[in-house]
Protein backbone atom coordinates (compact mmCIF):
# COMPACT_ATOMS: atom_id res chain seq x y z
CA UNK A 1 0.00 0.00 0.00
CA UNK A 2 1.23 3.34 -1.38
CA UNK A 3 1.81 6.03 0.90
CA UNK A 4 -1.31 7.88 -0.44
CA UNK A 5 -3.65 4.92 -0.30
CA UNK A 6 -2.41 4.46 3.56
CA UNK A 7 -4.08 8.09 3.95
CA UNK A 8 -6.70 7.52 1.91
CA UNK A 9 -7.60 4.30 4.14
CA UNK A 10 -6.85 6.52 7.46
CA UNK A 11 -8.89 8.66 6.47
CA UNK A 12 -12.10 6.56 6.12
CA UNK A 13 -10.85 3.99 9.01
CA UNK A 14 -11.25 6.89 11.67
CA UNK A 15 -14.88 8.12 10.28
CA UNK A 16 -16.38 4.54 10.23
CA UNK A 17 -15.21 3.88 14.02
CA UNK A 18 -16.67 6.96 14.76
CA UNK A 19 -20.12 6.40 12.97
CA UNK A 20 -20.17 2.73 14.28
CA UNK A 21 -19.61 3.98 18.14
CA UNK A 22 -22.16 6.73 17.81
CA UNK A 23 -24.97 4.28 16.13
CA UNK A 24 -24.14 1.77 18.84
CA UNK A 25 -25.25 4.02 21.58
CA UNK A 26 -28.47 4.30 19.69
CA UNK A 27 -28.67 0.94 19.94
CA UNK A 28 -27.35 0.69 23.74
CA UNK A 29 -30.27 3.47 24.41
CA UNK A 30 -33.22 1.88 22.35
CA UNK A 31 -32.17 -1.61 24.05
CA UNK A 32 -32.26 -0.62 27.15
CA UNK A 33 -35.57 1.35 27.06
CA UNK A 34 -36.85 -2.57 26.28
CA UNK A 35 -35.30 -4.19 28.91
CA UNK A 36 -36.17 -1.82 31.13
CA UNK A 37 -38.93 -3.96 32.80
CA UNK A 38 -36.17 -6.56 34.05
CA UNK A 39 -35.44 -3.79 36.82
CA UNK A 40 -38.90 -2.64 37.00
CA UNK A 41 -41.19 -5.34 36.83
CA UNK A 42 -38.85 -8.43 38.01
CA UNK A 43 -37.02 -6.35 40.52
CA UNK A 44 -33.31 -7.26 39.23
CA UNK A 45 -30.34 -5.89 39.92
CA UNK A 46 -28.41 -3.73 37.75
CA UNK A 47 -25.92 -5.89 36.84
CA UNK A 48 -28.35 -8.19 35.67
CA UNK A 49 -29.79 -5.18 33.13
CA UNK A 50 -26.55 -4.10 32.16
CA UNK A 51 -25.76 -8.29 30.94
CA UNK A 52 -29.10 -8.37 28.88
CA UNK A 53 -28.38 -5.10 26.99
CA UNK A 54 -24.58 -6.26 26.48
CA UNK A 55 -25.64 -9.69 25.38
CA UNK A 56 -28.33 -8.41 23.16
CA UNK A 57 -25.67 -6.25 21.34
CA UNK A 58 -23.93 -8.60 18.83
CA UNK A 59 -26.41 -8.68 16.18
CA UNK A 60 -27.31 -5.15 16.46
CA UNK A 61 -24.11 -4.45 15.96
CA UNK A 62 -24.26 -6.65 12.55
CA UNK A 63 -27.06 -4.69 11.73
CA UNK A 64 -25.35 -1.13 12.73
CA UNK A 65 -21.77 -1.49 10.43
CA UNK A 66 -23.16 -1.15 6.48
CA UNK A 67 -24.78 1.90 8.16
CA UNK A 68 -21.93 2.83 9.48
CA UNK A 69 -19.59 2.16 6.79
CA UNK A 70 -22.04 3.82 4.26
CA UNK A 71 -22.32 7.12 6.18
CA UNK A 72 -18.33 7.38 7.14
CA UNK A 73 -17.98 6.22 3.52
CA UNK A 74 -20.29 9.31 2.21
CA UNK A 75 -18.82 12.08 4.88
CA UNK A 76 -14.79 10.88 4.45
CA UNK A 77 -15.43 10.74 0.56
CA UNK A 78 -17.39 13.61 -0.21
CA UNK A 79 -15.13 15.83 2.47
CA UNK A 80 -11.72 14.46 0.79
CA UNK A 81 -13.44 14.98 -3.06
CA UNK A 82 -14.72 18.66 -1.90
CA UNK A 83 -10.70 19.61 -0.87
CA UNK A 84 -9.80 18.46 -4.38
CA UNK A 85 -7.76 15.58 -2.71
CA UNK A 86 -9.55 12.68 -4.56
CA UNK A 87 -8.51 15.30 -7.83
CA UNK A 88 -4.94 15.40 -6.78
CA UNK A 89 -4.52 11.74 -6.95
CA UNK A 90 -5.85 11.11 -10.48
CA UNK A 91 -3.51 13.94 -11.39
CA UNK A 92 -0.99 12.41 -9.82
CA UNK A 93 -1.61 8.99 -12.47
CA UNK A 94 -3.21 7.03 -9.65
CA UNK A 95 -5.58 4.90 -11.31
CA UNK A 96 -9.13 4.70 -10.24
CA UNK A 97 -8.83 1.82 -8.44
CA UNK A 98 -5.91 2.58 -6.66
CA UNK A 99 -8.01 5.60 -5.30
CA UNK A 100 -11.35 3.57 -4.16
CA UNK A 101 -9.01 0.14 -3.16
CA UNK A 102 -8.43 1.63 0.04
CA UNK A 103 -11.98 1.89 1.24
CA UNK A 104 -13.05 -1.53 -0.91
CA UNK A 105 -10.04 -2.68 1.77
CA UNK A 106 -11.59 -1.26 4.59
CA UNK A 107 -15.42 -2.57 3.72
CA UNK A 108 -13.76 -5.56 3.60
CA UNK A 109 -12.24 -5.79 6.93
CA UNK A 110 -16.06 -5.32 8.40
CA UNK A 111 -17.28 -7.42 6.66
CA UNK A 112 -15.22 -10.20 7.76
CA UNK A 113 -15.57 -8.82 11.58
CA UNK A 114 -19.21 -8.82 10.75
CA UNK A 115 -18.86 -12.57 9.57
CA UNK A 116 -17.28 -13.40 13.05
CA UNK A 117 -19.70 -11.99 14.67
CA UNK A 118 -22.69 -13.33 13.07
CA UNK A 119 -21.18 -16.77 13.19
CA UNK A 120 -19.62 -17.46 16.47
CA UNK A 121 -20.36 -14.00 18.42
CA UNK A 122 -24.33 -14.01 18.32
CA UNK A 123 -25.29 -17.23 18.86
CA UNK A 124 -22.74 -17.34 22.02
CA UNK A 125 -24.01 -14.30 23.26
CA UNK A 126 -28.15 -15.06 22.40
CA UNK A 127 -27.56 -18.34 24.43
CA UNK A 128 -26.24 -16.88 27.43
CA UNK A 129 -28.99 -14.09 27.21
CA UNK A 130 -31.49 -16.81 26.77
CA UNK A 131 -30.30 -18.56 30.20
CA UNK A 132 -30.16 -15.41 31.67
CA UNK A 133 -33.62 -14.33 30.96
CA UNK A 134 -35.07 -17.69 31.62
CA UNK A 135 -33.89 -17.44 35.29
CA UNK A 136 -35.17 -13.83 35.66
CA UNK A 137 -38.48 -14.95 34.48
CA UNK A 138 -38.29 -17.92 36.73
CA UNK A 139 -37.02 -16.60 39.87
CA UNK A 140 -39.68 -17.03 42.55
CA UNK A 141 -38.20 -14.58 45.20
CA UNK A 142 -38.18 -11.84 42.61
CA UNK A 143 -41.57 -12.03 40.96
CA UNK A 144 -43.44 -13.90 43.40
CA UNK A 145 -44.55 -10.62 45.26
CA UNK A 146 -46.05 -7.64 43.77
CA UNK A 147 -47.49 -4.93 45.98
CA UNK A 148 -51.21 -4.49 45.13
CA UNK A 149 -51.66 -7.01 42.07
CA UNK A 150 -52.27 -10.79 42.60
CA UNK A 151 -49.58 -12.95 41.07
CA UNK A 152 -49.18 -16.81 39.65
CA UNK A 153 -45.83 -17.80 40.49
CA UNK A 154 -46.73 -21.57 40.05
CA UNK A 155 -49.27 -23.72 38.91
CA UNK A 156 -52.46 -23.50 41.94
CA UNK A 157 -51.01 -20.73 43.54
CA UNK A 158 -52.29 -17.33 44.01
CA UNK A 159 -50.20 -14.65 46.35
CA UNK A 160 -51.36 -11.24 47.17
CA UNK A 161 -49.29 -8.36 49.00
CA UNK A 162 -50.25 -4.98 49.58
CA UNK A 163 -47.76 -3.49 49.75
CA UNK A 164 -43.43 -3.94 50.14
CA UNK A 165 -41.35 -1.31 51.99
CA UNK A 166 -37.82 -0.98 50.95
CA UNK A 167 -36.39 -2.96 54.12
CA UNK A 168 -37.88 -6.40 52.32
CA UNK A 169 -41.40 -6.19 54.89
CA UNK A 170 -44.14 -7.69 53.41
CA UNK A 171 -47.58 -6.40 54.51
CA UNK A 172 -51.05 -7.53 54.67
CA UNK A 173 -49.64 -11.34 52.63
CA UNK A 174 -52.72 -13.66 51.35
CA UNK A 175 -51.37 -17.28 49.43
CA UNK A 176 -53.85 -19.30 47.81
CA UNK A 177 -52.51 -23.12 47.09
CA UNK A 178 -54.15 -25.93 45.58
CA UNK A 179 -52.25 -28.96 47.39
CA UNK A 180 -52.26 -32.79 46.15
CA UNK A 181 -55.18 -34.81 47.37
CA UNK A 182 -57.83 -31.96 46.41
CA UNK A 183 -56.89 -29.94 49.82
CA UNK A 184 -57.04 -26.07 49.36
CA UNK A 185 -55.07 -23.97 51.92
CA UNK A 186 -55.25 -19.99 52.07
CA UNK A 187 -52.75 -18.83 54.07
CA UNK A 188 -52.53 -14.91 55.71
CA UNK A 189 -50.15 -13.10 57.65
CA UNK A 190 -49.91 -9.38 58.86
CA UNK A 191 -46.52 -9.47 57.61
CA UNK A 192 -43.86 -11.71 55.76
CA UNK A 193 -40.10 -11.62 54.47
CA UNK A 194 -39.05 -13.27 51.56
CA UNK A 195 -35.31 -15.26 53.17
CA UNK A 196 -32.76 -17.05 51.14
CA UNK A 197 -31.19 -19.94 53.06
CA UNK A 198 -28.35 -21.68 51.49
CA UNK A 199 -30.35 -22.83 48.15
CA UNK A 200 -33.25 -23.43 49.73
CA UNK A 201 -35.76 -20.09 49.65
CA UNK A 202 -38.30 -19.56 52.55
CA UNK A 203 -40.98 -17.01 53.20
CA UNK A 204 -41.28 -16.09 56.61
CA UNK A 205 -44.66 -15.15 57.83
CA UNK A 206 -45.74 -13.50 61.36
CA UNK A 207 -49.15 -13.35 63.19
CA UNK A 208 -51.76 -14.70 60.80
CA UNK A 209 -53.28 -18.10 59.62
CA UNK A 210 -53.67 -21.23 57.92
CA UNK A 211 -57.18 -22.19 56.59
CA UNK A 212 -57.12 -25.77 55.39
CA UNK A 213 -60.03 -26.92 53.59
CA UNK A 214 -60.20 -31.04 53.01
CA UNK A 215 -62.18 -32.76 50.06
CA UNK A 216 -64.42 -33.79 52.80
CA UNK A 217 -65.83 -30.46 53.17
CA UNK A 218 -63.93 -30.01 56.56
CA UNK A 219 -62.31 -26.74 57.64
CA UNK A 220 -58.91 -26.95 59.50
CA UNK A 221 -57.89 -23.48 61.19
CA UNK A 222 -54.70 -22.37 62.49
CA UNK A 223 -53.31 -19.43 64.00
CA UNK A 224 -49.68 -18.37 64.43
CA UNK A 225 -46.78 -15.95 65.34
CA UNK A 226 -44.39 -17.31 63.03
CA UNK A 227 -44.96 -19.78 60.06
CA UNK A 228 -42.58 -20.83 57.48
CA UNK A 229 -43.19 -21.82 53.96
CA UNK A 230 -40.82 -23.52 52.03
CA UNK A 231 -40.30 -22.41 48.54
CA UNK A 232 -38.14 -24.84 46.84
CA UNK A 233 -41.04 -26.86 45.40
CA UNK A 234 -41.76 -23.72 43.38
CA UNK A 235 -37.98 -22.94 42.53
CA UNK A 236 -37.41 -26.89 41.30
CA UNK A 237 -39.92 -26.30 38.47
CA UNK A 238 -37.64 -24.50 35.69
CA UNK A 239 -38.92 -25.15 31.93
CA UNK A 240 -36.50 -26.35 29.75
CA UNK A 241 -34.71 -23.81 27.25
CA UNK A 242 -35.62 -23.95 23.66
CA UNK A 243 -32.94 -22.09 21.44
CA UNK A 244 -34.33 -20.00 18.47
CA UNK A 245 -33.18 -19.45 15.11
CA UNK A 246 -30.90 -16.62 16.06
CA UNK A 247 -29.17 -18.69 19.02
CA UNK A 248 -28.36 -21.53 17.02
CA UNK A 249 -24.41 -21.81 15.32
CA UNK A 250 -24.28 -22.01 11.65
CA UNK A 251 -23.78 -26.17 11.55
CA UNK A 252 -26.66 -26.37 13.12
CA UNK A 253 -28.88 -24.06 11.30
CA UNK A 254 -27.60 -26.24 8.24
CA UNK A 255 -27.78 -29.80 9.56
CA UNK A 256 -31.09 -29.60 11.98
CA UNK A 257 -31.57 -33.06 13.94
CA UNK A 258 -34.57 -34.06 11.99
CA UNK A 259 -35.31 -36.42 14.61
CA UNK A 260 -36.59 -33.89 16.64
CA UNK A 261 -39.77 -32.64 16.17
CA UNK A 262 -39.19 -28.93 16.47
CA UNK A 263 -35.99 -28.92 14.12
CA UNK A 264 -37.84 -30.67 11.47
CA UNK A 265 -40.69 -28.58 10.92
CA UNK A 266 -38.55 -25.74 10.73
CA UNK A 267 -35.92 -26.90 8.54
CA UNK A 268 -36.73 -24.61 6.18
CA UNK A 269 -36.31 -21.39 7.87
CA UNK A 270 -33.37 -22.85 9.63
CA UNK A 271 -31.97 -22.95 6.56
CA UNK A 272 -32.98 -19.70 5.79
CA UNK A 273 -31.43 -18.15 8.54
CA UNK A 274 -27.96 -19.63 8.11
CA UNK A 275 -27.53 -17.90 4.55
CA UNK A 276 -28.84 -14.99 6.34
CA UNK A 277 -25.83 -14.94 8.16
CA UNK A 278 -23.57 -15.60 5.48
CA UNK A 279 -24.63 -12.90 3.18
CA UNK A 280 -25.37 -9.94 5.61
CA UNK A 281 -21.50 -9.25 5.79
CA UNK A 282 -21.36 -8.61 2.07
CA UNK A 283 -23.87 -5.40 2.77
CA UNK A 284 -20.99 -3.46 4.07
CA UNK A 285 -18.92 -4.39 0.78
CA UNK A 286 -22.09 -2.96 -1.28
CA UNK A 287 -22.51 0.16 1.23
CA UNK A 288 -19.28 1.54 0.66
CA UNK A 289 -19.51 0.49 -3.63
CA UNK A 290 -22.58 3.17 -3.13
CA UNK A 291 -20.97 5.66 -1.12
CA UNK A 292 -17.84 5.77 -3.28
CA UNK A 293 -20.34 5.75 -6.50
CA UNK A 294 -22.58 8.23 -4.98
CA UNK A 295 -19.30 11.05 -4.62
CA UNK A 296 -16.97 10.11 -7.35
CA UNK A 297 -19.35 8.02 -9.87
CA UNK A 298 -20.35 11.38 -11.49
CA UNK A 299 -19.14 14.36 -12.85
CA UNK A 300 -17.70 17.46 -10.54
CA UNK A 301 -20.48 19.68 -9.30
CA UNK A 302 -19.59 23.00 -7.41
CA UNK A 303 -23.47 22.78 -5.87
CA UNK A 304 -22.82 19.48 -4.11
CA UNK A 305 -24.16 15.79 -4.42
CA UNK A 306 -26.78 15.86 -2.25
CA UNK A 307 -29.23 14.59 -4.58
CA UNK A 308 -26.95 11.78 -5.36
CA UNK A 309 -26.24 10.88 -1.72
CA UNK A 310 -29.87 10.75 -1.20
CA UNK A 311 -30.48 8.62 -4.24
CA UNK A 312 -27.95 6.63 -2.41
CA UNK A 313 -29.34 6.40 0.84
CA UNK A 314 -32.58 5.36 -0.66
CA UNK A 315 -30.74 2.74 -2.79
CA UNK A 316 -29.09 1.11 0.73
CA UNK A 317 -32.14 1.12 2.21
CA UNK A 318 -34.27 -0.51 -0.35
CA UNK A 319 -31.32 -3.05 -0.81
CA UNK A 320 -31.50 -3.81 2.73
CA UNK A 321 -35.12 -4.08 2.83
CA UNK A 322 -35.24 -6.30 0.10
CA UNK A 323 -33.08 -8.63 1.54
CA UNK A 324 -35.08 -9.58 4.94
CA UNK A 325 -37.69 -9.58 2.59
CA UNK A 326 -35.61 -12.78 0.73
CA UNK A 327 -34.84 -14.21 4.13
CA UNK A 328 -38.37 -14.29 4.93
CA UNK A 329 -39.52 -15.64 1.62
CA UNK A 330 -36.52 -18.61 1.77
CA UNK A 331 -38.28 -20.01 4.99
CA UNK A 332 -41.01 -21.08 2.76
CA UNK A 333 -39.24 -21.30 -0.68
CA UNK A 334 -35.25 -22.70 -0.44
CA UNK A 335 -34.50 -21.73 -3.69
CA UNK A 336 -35.22 -18.14 -2.88
CA UNK A 337 -31.79 -18.21 -1.01
CA UNK A 338 -30.28 -17.39 -4.19
CA UNK A 339 -31.59 -13.96 -3.74
CA UNK A 340 -30.10 -13.27 -0.09
CA UNK A 341 -26.10 -13.08 -2.22
CA UNK A 342 -27.53 -12.03 -5.34
CA UNK A 343 -28.82 -8.67 -3.85
CA UNK A 344 -25.89 -7.59 -2.29
CA UNK A 345 -23.49 -8.38 -4.71
CA UNK A 346 -25.54 -7.09 -8.00
CA UNK A 347 -25.16 -3.66 -5.81
CA UNK A 348 -21.82 -3.94 -5.43
CA UNK A 349 -21.60 -5.08 -9.51
CA UNK A 350 -23.39 -1.92 -10.85
CA UNK A 351 -21.41 0.03 -8.76
CA UNK A 352 -17.99 -1.16 -9.79
CA UNK A 353 -19.36 -0.97 -12.99
CA UNK A 354 -20.38 2.41 -12.65
CA UNK A 355 -17.19 3.30 -10.92
CA UNK A 356 -14.34 1.52 -13.44
CA UNK A 357 -16.13 1.50 -16.92
CA UNK A 358 -13.36 2.15 -19.69
CA UNK A 359 -12.96 5.94 -20.93
CA UNK A 360 -14.27 7.08 -17.63
CA UNK A 361 -13.14 10.75 -16.69
CA UNK A 362 -12.72 12.67 -13.72
CA UNK A 363 -13.33 16.56 -13.87
CA UNK A 364 -11.25 18.79 -11.60
CA UNK A 365 -13.32 21.41 -10.05
CA UNK A 366 -12.62 24.50 -12.36
CA UNK A 367 -10.11 26.69 -11.06
CA UNK A 368 -9.08 30.33 -12.18
CA UNK A 369 -6.39 30.40 -14.77
CA UNK A 370 -3.23 31.15 -13.80
CA UNK A 371 -1.08 33.59 -14.72
CA UNK A 372 0.65 32.12 -17.51
CA UNK A 373 -3.12 31.65 -19.14
CA UNK A 374 -3.47 27.68 -19.00
CA UNK A 375 -6.94 25.99 -18.76
CA UNK A 376 -8.24 24.07 -16.65
CA UNK A 377 -6.90 19.97 -16.84
CA UNK A 378 -9.53 17.44 -17.40
CA UNK A 379 -7.95 14.69 -15.15
CA UNK A 380 -8.17 10.93 -16.23
CA UNK A 381 -8.57 7.88 -13.94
Amino acid sequence: MSLIEDYLHRQLREPTLQATLALTGVAILSESLSAIGLVLNQRQSPLVFAKVILLAMPQLIVLILPVAVLVAGLVSINRLHRDNEIVICFSSGMSRWRVISPAVRLSALVAMLSLIITLWVQPLCYRALRDTLLTVRTDVLATMIRPGQFTHPAPGMTVYARSLDEEGTIRNLFIDRRLNGGRDTTITAREGRLRQYGAAPMLILRHGANQELSPTGTLNYLAFDKYVLDLRPLVATKPSVRYKLSDRYLHELLYPDLRQPWERANARPMLAEAHSRLSAPLYNIAFMFLALTAVIGGPFSRLGYGARIAAVGAAALLARTLGFAAQAASGATPVLNVLQYAIPLGVTLICALILLRPGRRTSAPRRAQTASGQAPLALSA
